[in-house]
């Protein structure tokens, strides 16, 4: 087989794998949105969503055809190119992020060894933190856009925000990476699947709890959801929007929830790892498939508690938002990084 046709090979599985990860990825959100409803439900003492299907498993399906069907507005007073660029930036930066998640173990199909991962590029942390700040451009562009006086106070807080606690996640991510030496996520998983390894959560316990603090702030998940407080700024940065470009919106503040728990399972949980369970037992396309399995149900774990925090705790005052990130957070940060260097520096 020539090299050319190796290549054509490589990048059709690659293209392949982009396209099962991305259409699952939003399948799994559109059912997000299901979840969100029941927990909600259960923990107010209701029903929930129960009449669209058997158990209300048709509800997404008709909540994403009713914004397929609704009418498009585009305000005349609006710049309207970026107010249309708007939601599909924040669309498209929840969805790169995939790309260097590792997904699983390798498959053997057709005589090929294909990885479960579609970029495993050396710098995949500093990857994830340069689409993760894309995300806050759709945001601002969205709210700016809009040419409403609610719209731009809610962008405005939500990059500021974003700006605050990315400073914390990125201090409480660099004592791990003093302990890991690595900036790969499949590198940093195979490191926690040693023999005589245990999860990085042993290890970087106030680390870990920064950074989903930080992760939460990120999704502007409740009680970090200022950019979209509806008793104060009416509907938030997408207050004129309507139709698929607010489905949009929508959709990617769940993406990022799902790959927000995706990195923290695989940085900080063993991404694929099973916890007390050799897989090399079993035969290689079943250990890959059982590791995509494992890090599901960690994600799944992860996206439930974001919702039961949501419906737990109530939304911060946007002052008590900036002292978090900037008085607690950050030094607690700074704290660890130094204790993680004093310990590395007197074991090593």
């Amino acid at each position: 087989m020539t090299l050319l046709s190796l290549d054509m090979l490589l990048v059709l599985e690659k293209l392949i794998l982009i396209i099962i990860i991305v259409f699952a990825s939003l399948g799994i959100a559109l059912y997000t949105t299901f979840a969100e409803r029941k927990v909600a439900a259960i923990l107010q003492d209701r029903p929930g969503p129960e009449r669209a299907g058997p158990f209300g498993l048709f509800q997404p399906l008709a909540d994403g055809l009713k914004l397929i069907m609704k009418e498009e507005i585009i305000p005349s007073s609006s710049n309207k190119a970026l107010f249309i660029l708007g939601p599909g930036l924040a669309m498209t930066a929840a969805l790169m992020t995939c790309a260097v998640i590792p997904w699983g173990s390798t498959v053997h199909l057709f005589g090929r060894e294909i990885d479960l991962q579609i970029a495993d590029i050396n710098i995949g942390i500093l990857y994830v933190f340069g689409v993760v700040s894309l995300g806050v451009y759709g945001i601002m562009i969205g709210g700016w856009a809009s040419n409403n006086k609610f719209s731009l106070m809610a962008a405005l807080r939500g990059a500021s925000q974003a700006i605050s606690y990315e400073l914390a996640m990125g201090i409480a991510l660099i004592a791990l990476l003093m302990t890991t030496n690595t900036l790969s996520l499949r590198e940093i998983v195979n490191q926690q699947m040693a023999p005589g390894h245990l999860w990085n959560i042993a290890y970087q316990p106030l680390g870990f709890l920064l950074f989903f603090i930080c992760a939460m702030a990120e999704c502007n998940r409740t009680p970090f959801d200022l950019p979209e407080a509806e008793n104060e700024l009416n509907f938030g940065y997408h207050q004129e929007y309507s139709s698929m470009k607010l489905g949009f919106y929508l959709f990617s503040e769940y993406i990022n929830m799902i790959m927000s728990s995706a990195i923290m399972a695989s940085l900080y949980f063993g991404g694929f790892d099973i916890p007390f369970f050799d897989e090399k037992i079993l035969p290689q396309n079943m250990a890959a498939l059982v590791g995509v399995g494992a890090l599901l149900i960690k994600i799944v774990i992860f996206i439930f508690i974001f919702m039961w925090i949501r419906w737990t705790i109530p939304r911060f005052r946007y002052d008590q938002l900036m002292n978090l990130g900037w008085k607690s957070l950050i030094p607690l940060a700074l704290a660890n990084m130094l204790a993680t260097g004093a310990w590395i520096l007197y074991h090593g």
